[in-house]
């Protein structure tokens, strides 16, 4: 891999050079950003990585999207209507929708593009399982025709982060959900386009504007409202090193980092030349993920003694360090938000090694070892299963940690396989808030068995919980649908919340216009 910092700096005065013998050409005006990862998988719908999410917001577009006060507004859609029964939704798209090869976008496009989304996602798969089908009226216009009412139509088809409802072509949509989509088939209608012939896995991913692009007349607020495109071309450069990412911000070779080193904030907070932006405010959850199929966490009382030895500050200590940027926090439906409760948490999350160990031995725990999955390249995950381990192994599990970087440990967290065969039983990882406002949105609640996520747990009585939220309209009925459901999933956990946290982006004074949103999205950015 190539040295950035003196490739870069060799470039610089290679072009200073030539500055004295030619007047420089007008160059495009250029945004070259670090990401927290490297962009290897181009499907967004495959997998739940943010890096993926980021990606699609680059190139395809939502029919609804979330706004700064995550209320759900219209993006595709010009208009829609429900009738009075709450049986039939109609929609209809808004003129000028183009995809980048010059087609218009269609009904039979979104359509297809629903039911593949739908496939792997928690709040699509509820959403489906109440509907009885779709009918195309017209070229523009389509309808869902549900089985019964259904309260959260609108809030699943503009969910804001993983998986997020992209529409695609119909031909890229009726790839077989369980399959990766072609390189040559990454065509949205969104505001800007892959370059393929760009992108070099492990180096860079470069978008360009879609000139052909139409905004919403609206301002712009969260991911909806008008995304207006004010650079000509993003390049997304892969440093995996968070201190060479910091030289190259100081130096002014790149002009944003998403997630940056929270131990090298308070440099960057010194430098005239940089701010901090914090454009998610409502944060971020680490949560540690069991495979419910594998021995010996296909026991939920085993699982539940994971839940009763772990204890938050710890983790967070270990990846964030300052308290500024985190918060101890039980509600597995975040701090601050309307769902937030702590019913049922009393007795988990305390660090209680000789409770955890009590159950094990109540639970016939046989010694087994835990392959526990690290990932190593991206610095706020990578000490999260150091921790794990640890408090694991004072309860008295035996653990095998085994260390790949994040996107080894995405591909292989789908896999099935026996733990002792290239399979695995934990992993952890971080969801932003916006996706896990509720029991449905939140794709670890998923107990669908093997139409759940990654982890594949079976669990009907969480299923029956998450069902009554969906059908649910009484705000205060909901509360108590998941409080119900917390006492009920803290002896029967899915999924561990390990801690809330928060970072900002850091970026050079001439770059503006980040929006305040759950995703770093490059429309309404301009650079000075």
């Amino acid at each position: 891999m190539f040295s950035f910092k003196k490739s870069a700096l060799a470039l610089v005065a290679a072009a200073g050079a030539s500055a004295l013998l030619t007047a420089a050409p007008v160059q495009a005006q250029t945004i070259k950003a670090v990401m927290h990862s490297d962009v290897k998988i181009l499907d967004p719908i495959w997998t739940t990585a943010y890096i993926q999410r980021n990606h699609g917001y680059m190139v395809w577009d939502t029919l609804f999207a979330m706004d700064e006060k995550f209320d759900v507004k219209p993006q595709m859609v010009d208009k829609w209507e429900v009738s009075s029964d709450k049986l039939v939704w109609t929609f209809t798209l808004r003129d000028g929708l183009e995809w980048h090869d010059g087609k218009p976008v269609t009904a039979e496009d979104c359509v297809a593009s629903i039911k593949r989304w739908a496939a792997r996602d928690s709040m699509g798969q509820k959403m489906m399982a109440s509907a009885e089908g779709f009918e195309v009226v017209d070229a523009k216009t389509f309808k869902l025709k549900m089985k019964e009412p259904y309260g959260l139509v609108l809030q699943s088809l503009g969910k804001p982060s993983s998986n997020v409802p992209f529409m695609m072509p119909k031909k890229t949509a009726e790839t077989d959900p369980m399959q990766q989509i072609k390189v040559e088939d990454v065509i949205g209608s969104g505001p800007f386009i892959f370059k393929a012939d760009e992108w070099k896995p492990g180096e860079k991913i470069v978008y360009v504007k879609n000139t052909k692009y139409k905004p919403r007349a609206e301002a712009p607020s969260g991911l909806a409202g008008g995304k207006v495109v004010k650079v000509d071309r993003v390049e997304w450069l892969w440093i995996p090193d968070v201190q060479t990412q910091v030289g190259a911000l100081q130096n002014g070779e790149i002009d944003m980092i998403e997630s940056p080193g929270h131990d090298l904030l308070p440099i960057l907070a010194k430098d005239k030349n940089i701010n901090l932006f914090n454009g998610n405010p409502t944060g971020n959850q680490y949560t540690f993920r069991f495979n419910s199929t594998a021995k010996p966490f296909d026991n939920p009382k085993i699982r539940h003694a994971v839940f009763v030895a772990f204890a938050q500050e710890d983790f967070l200590k270990a990846t964030i360090g300052d308290p500024q940027w985190f918060k101890v926090c039980k509600a597995p439906f975040v701090c601050g938000t309307p769902l937030a409760t702590d019913a049922g948490m009393a007795d988990v999350l305390n660090g209680n090694a000789a409770k955890a160990k009590q159950l094990l031995t109540e639970a016939g725990y046989d010694g087994t070892p835990i392959v526990l999955m690290q990932s190593t390249d991206l610095q706020v995950l990578t000490n999260l299963a150091p921790v794990a381990k640890q408090q694991m192994e004072r309860a008295g599990f035996k653990v095998d940690m085994q260390s790949m970087d994040w996107q080894t440990l995405v591909g292989r967290r789908v896999k099935k396989d026996p733990p002792s065969q290239g399979g695995w039983h934990a992993f952890l990882t971080s969801w932003v808030a916006a996706d896990i406002l509720n029991p449905v949105m939140a794709g670890f609640f998923n107990a669908s068995c093997d139409k759940a996520m990654f982890g594949w747990p079976c669990d009907a009585t969480i299923e029956k919980f998450r069902d009554q939220f969906a059908k649910e309209t009484d705000p205060a009925k909901q509360k108590q649908i998941v409080e119900d459901l917390q006492k009920y999933w803290a002896n029967n956990p899915t999924h561990i919340n390990v801690g809330q946290w928060y970072s900002p982006i850091a970026r050079r004074n001439n770059i503006e216009g980040n929006m305040i949103a759950p995703v770093p999205v490059f429309w309404n950015i301009t650079k000075k």
